[in-house]
């Protein structure tokens, strides 16, 4: 992050940074490689007396920021978690916390367990193919007399498996609809999937007629959309930051490698086509943290343009990251492409935030139909 931070923020980043290389070192995170969960719940405590799932969270409900705004706090923690390849459902319990808050729902036992880090909640919001398009939502929640009865199949679902709390974003007529749903109610089954990530875990979550009292809905049927907005702005700017702080963590591990490497009695750093190579990377690595600042910062703020710097930077952070995290591998050579090596930990993070909430296409579509209504009203 190349934001202006007070001494109050650098403290609290350093704090985070020293506290994951403290309890999530590489060796663990290679350890947590087979485990079910991805993390250990006593590290997500640790996290969250630091303000990790706090920073989005009114006072009135126990939460608070560091500096003027909690998004650019909880961005700090998102770079180091990149930086760090760190587990932890930082962006889902977050938003959900951020919204419980601001809706005053839940009550302060729902949202004080969540900001101990003594619950996790995830939020239901990605669906399968061919429904899978950013802002794309079919999953149904119908209203039959106190009761909401939700249908539909949400995927991937982080950390579904060990959530206390779902969150599910579904459709009442033209609308949307929020529903907090306590894990274990009748009619949901969650599958795990696949992940490319060492250790974030995600799931198939199946709504089978699950049944629900009124009280359960956050807001009103079938008039969320600006909520579920907010929601995704949020999680596209935590997901931006943390994908910069594994691109951050790379090249220096790349910038370090080609100095102390050396071939034909010259260090790797020295040869032409690699200077060339590293100058390129280092501009699409300053611009990320450039464009990923920006976004943040018109989210935080409510500026009228946070949506279009925001899927610009997704698609910026999401195309020309893989970029230079694939030169970073090559650049290793053949020891790069191995299991050994640490710097896949930064690739795998950084492909996974790429798909999250929006492709880069469904970014620069995004940006496509902003500039078109733009148009249009010009």
């Amino acid at each position: 992050m190349l934001l202006a931070l007070s001494s109050d923020q650098e403290l609290f980043s350093e704090t985070t940074a020293k506290l994951l290389e403290e309890l999530v070192p590489v060796g663990e995170l290679r350890r947590l490689r087979d485990d079910p969960v991805g993390f250990d719940r006593d590290y997500w405590r640790r996290g969250a007396e630091l303000g990790w799932s706090s920073l989005l969270v009114g006072e009135e409900h126990g939460g608070g920021s560091i500096g003027d705004f909690g998004l650019v706090d909880l961005a700090l923690v998102a770079y180091e978690f990149g930086r760090h390849a760190a587990p932890g459902p930082l962006a889902v319990t977050n938003v959900v916390a951020a919204t419980l808050s601001e809706a005053g729902h839940g009550g302060d036992e729902v949202i004080g367990a969540l900001l101990s880090g003594a619950s996790v909640a995830t939020w239901c919001l990605g669906e399968p193919p061919p429904d899978d398009r950013l802002g794309s939502i079919a999953l149904g929640v119908r209203v039959e007399g106190d009761d909401v009865v939700l249908n539909g199949v949400k995927r991937p679902v982080e950390s579904a498996a060990v959530a206390d709390l779902l969150l599910v974003t579904g459709r009442t007529g033209p609308g949307l609809t929020q529903v907090l749903v306590p894990a274990g109610t009748a009619g949901v089954s969650v599958a795990p999937m696949d992940s490319v990530d060492m250790t974030r875990r995600f799931s198939v979550v199946t709504f089978d007629e699950v049944r629900l009292p009124g009280a359960a809905v956050i807001g009103s049927t079938g008039s969320a959309d600006d909520q579920v907005a907010r929601q995704l702005e949020r999680a596209v700017a935590i997901a931006c930051a943390e994908s910069v702080g594994a691109m951050q963590a790379a090249f220096d591990m790349t910038v370090e490698w080609a100095f102390d490497r050396y071939s034909f009695g010259r260090p790797l750093a020295s040869y032409q086509e690699l200077k060339h190579r590293f100058a390129d990377m280092k501009t699409w690595l300053e611009a990320s943290h450039a464009i990923s600042d920006a976004a943040t910062g018109a989210v935080a703020s409510g500026a009228p343009d946070a949506g279009e710097l925001l899927s610009t930077a997704k698609a910026f952070i999401g195309d020309y990251g893989s970029e230079l995290l694939q030169d970073c591998v090559q650049i290793h050579g053949g020891i790069g492409v191995t299991f050994e090596h640490d710097i896949h930990l930064y690739l795998r993070r950084h492909t996974l935030d790429r798909a999250l909430f929006g492709t880069p296409a469904d970014h620069r579509q995004r940006l496509t139909d902003i500039v078109e209504s733009r148009d249009r009203v010009a």
